[in-house]
């Protein structure tokens, strides 16, 4: 089984969401399958399919204006939650200090929260790819944690520029987080890769080592698209 979660990032509506819930019912699959959509989508009815967030607040509840707490993504159905995504990270300067607040804030509510990490173009360019790597693990995820978590590998340099690193880059990657979360004691946690994700690189890319399922982009914004992946694995 693997873990294919979607982000909608900030696109669609309710109505486009109950159509992708639809669709996606009548699909066999024995993957686990999650839509992670805009705050205003939640509390729709996701059948077979789970839903999540796409950003949590620090904060429980308070004079936060614009925020949104995990127990209120809780209060609506949702089990999921996305934090520290690489345009969280990049366009609202959220650091691995922060995302591990998120992190703590997303558990306490009984949510699970999905991980993002990944490398820049510069750090990359720099040979700090694994440095980067490493430390959004051990800096973003608290420790001594005894609840279900899901790591996202994101190439920052990659999403949304249809770039794909190459097999031994994100079989690299993986490893190392794999090997990042045993040590840890969160050894079996899923890790899933995450850029320029489509139904033609899916499988391939799901078909490496330590790849325990993807997080898709604009390709989990029509069924055509996104079933495909979907169905590209059991």
């Amino acid at each position: 089984m693997k873990v294919i979660a979607g982000n909608w990032k900030m696109n669609g509506t309710r109505n486009g969401l109950k159509d992708m819930v639809a669709a996606l019912q009548n699909v066999e699959t024995e993957n686990k399958v999650i839509l992670c959509v805009p705050f205003t989508m939640l509390g729709v009815d996701g059948g077979k399919v789970s839903l999540g967030s796409q950003d949590v607040s620090t904060h429980d509840h308070g004079a936060y204006t614009g925020e949104v707490s995990a127990q209120m993504i809780s209060d609506t159905g949702a089990k999921y939650v996305i934090v520290g995504h690489s345009e969280r990270r990049q366009y609202h300067n959220e650091t691995n200090d922060i995302v591990r607040q998120k992190v703590e804030a997303a558990l306490s509510a009984g949510l699970t929260p999905i991980v993002c990490v990944g490398e820049t173009m510069d750090e990359k360019q720099a040979g700090k790819t694994m440095e980067i790597i490493e430390s959004g693990v051990r800096e973003s995820i608290p420790n001594n944690i005894d609840k279900d978590i899901i790591v996202a590998y994101e190439p920052r340099w990659a999403i949304g520029a249809g770039l794909t690193p190459t097999t031994e880059e994100i079989a690299e990657a993986h490893k190392l987080i794999a090997d990042t979360l045993t040590s840890m004691g969160l050894a079996g946690t899923p890790v899933l890769y995450g850029a320029s994700v489509k139904g033609s690189n899916a499988a391939e890319i799901m078909s490496i080592p330590n790849v325990d399922g993807v997080l898709v982009g604009g390709a989990s914004l029509k069924p055509d698209d996104f079933i495909p992946i979907i169905t590209s694995v059991k």
